[in-house]
């Protein structure tokens, strides 16, 4: 009869793998490392008393010699965002050079007790660290427990009491950007914003705001969008309906997409009737038609710095290090142009 627990009704420890497999818990330990110099028949016997037991192999990677299992957590929402995926590729670059493997915990909303579900994953399995590439709105007691147990770092500019922080400066994007449209000639520039929950796209509607403000210009009500193309295409019908609008900034490229689509049926020409400024400076940004003006985000450098943090908090807990703020550039192309004038000539993007 197949054996699920250890004695006592406990969970089965690596002494009752070693017992039923007729080795000494060391090679255990070895015959679960790979080890090299354990034998191809001894390591059969301790996998299938593995098996036999429901031991659980992580529990062996955190009682090998060097007690660290070698791998870190990313906590991500489930969306086909381009940067997201770009941010996911940046951690996992940067902990394969560093010698560390990536375990993904996706979560399909923003709320707490997903986010709890997702962070308590990662723990069991005995990750040494986590990155969380997702806003954390609202935090929780679990949350706190979860972040002060496991060394954490954010990366949208979000905290817990125990985390850490690398984020891009959102705000100083769409200063970038506005600050652009302005120097154009635009009398103000209006802005499809992203998700209300998402701290980068209130930084960045923030930071739209302050820069007319402070130019003396009257911010237009800013219009909602959910980072989908659709959502930019839809606002785009709306502000082709308004006849002053003559400059939008766009809180995401993707969106941008849509907003450019939406004044193209509508009849309003990008850029020489209304200029367009996204963020991110995807790889399409450079081949829609026209090629959109945007506030690159340093992806890969995000994804590097966040694990360069991450292993500096592993091996020391306790040394909680200041917010590293990472500044993006604006990238000037063809989707933008002098207020009332024709479109300017650009190199190559």
């Amino acid at each position: 009869m197949t054996q699920h627990k250890g004695g006592g009704g406990r969970p089965p420890a690596m002494a009752d793998v070693a017992r039923l497999a007729g080795v000494s818990a060391q090679t255990v330990s070895r015959a679960l490392s790979g080890h090299p110099n354990v034998q191809d028949r001894t390591r059969a016997k301790v996998l299938a008393a593995v098996e036999q037991l429901g031991y659980r192999r992580n529990n062996a990677a955190r009682m090998l010699s060097s007690g660290r299992s070698r791998t870190i957590g990313v906590v991500s929402l489930q969306t086909t965002s381009y940067s997201r995926a770009a941010v996911s590729f940046g951690i996992e670059h940067a902990a394969r050079a560093a010698g560390y493997m990536v375990s993904t915990a996706t979560t399909a909303s923003l709320d707490t007790a997903a986010l709890e579900a997702a962070l308590s994953r990662l723990a069991d399995q005995g990750v040494e660290g986590v990155i969380l590439s997702v806003p954390l709105i609202h935090t929780s007691p679990r949350i706190e427990q979860l972040t002060r147990a496991v060394p954490t770092i954010t990366i949208d500019g979000s905290r817990t009491d125990a985390t850490e922080v690398v984020a891009v400066d959102q705000a100083l994007g769409a200063r970038l950007a506005t600050r652009h449209l302005l120097d154009l000639g635009h009398d103000t520039v209006w802005h499809v914003a992203g998700p209300e929950e998402w701290l980068e796209a209130a930084a960045r509607r923030d930071g739209w705001r302050a820069t007319l403000e402070e130019a003396g210009r009257t911010a237009p009500p800013p219009l909602e969008g959910d980072w989908s193309p659709a959502s930019g295409y839809r606002n785009g019908l709306i502000l082709a309906r308004i006849p002053e609008v003559t400059a939008v900034f766009v809180a995401s490229d993707e969106m941008a997409f849509g907003v450019i689509r939406g004044l193209h049926e509508m009849g309003r020409r990008v850029p020489r009737d209304i200029s367009v400024v996204g963020v991110d400076d995807i790889e399409l940004a450079a081949y829609c038609t026209p090629p959109l003006t945007t506030v690159a985000q340093p992806f890969g450098r995000m994804g590097a710095l966040a694990v360069a943090h991450l292993l500096r908090h592993i091996a020391d807990p306790g040394a909680l290090s200041e917010p590293e703020s990472v500044e993006p550039r604006l990238v000037v192309r063809a989707s933008t142009a002098a207020a009332g004038g024709p479109a300017p000539r650009h190199g190559k993007p």
